[in-house]
């Protein structure tokens, strides 16, 4: 388990989580975009809730290692959206040219 120590707050939440959470407000920054991300965190009754992060360029985010803070928060289809975007921003692709094959093209 990982705390994410964000605004002043702290808030635990699955290593693969902030991991994910990290590096792609690593890459928001390196862009110099923000976006709002919902993660799953653990709420101080012990229950599972969503907190909302604004991530981007002026972010400053740490998580550290929690221990002993019950069983994992995991979120297999998050992380790998989170770790999707960030290959996004770090490596863009294009998309091909659609090129119209019946246009004829003057070329004297």
């Amino acid at each position: 388990m990982q705390t994410i120590i964000y605004a002043g707050d702290e808030y635990l939440t699955g290593d693969d989580i902030a991991d994910a959470l990290l590096a792609y407000s690593r890459a928001l920054g390196d862009d110099e975009r923000a976006e709002v991300v919902e993660i799953p965190v653990r709420s101080e009754d012990g229950s599972v809730i969503t907190a909302k992060f604004l991530i981007g360029p002026a972010s400053q985010i740490v998580s550290k290692t929690a221990i002993g803070e019950g069983p994992e928060i995991e979120d297999a289809e998050l992380v790998a959206r989170l770790r999707q975007l960030t290959r996004g921003l770090e490596s863009p692709t294009s998309q091909p040219l659609e090129v119209d094959d019946r246009q004829s093209y003057d070329l004297d």
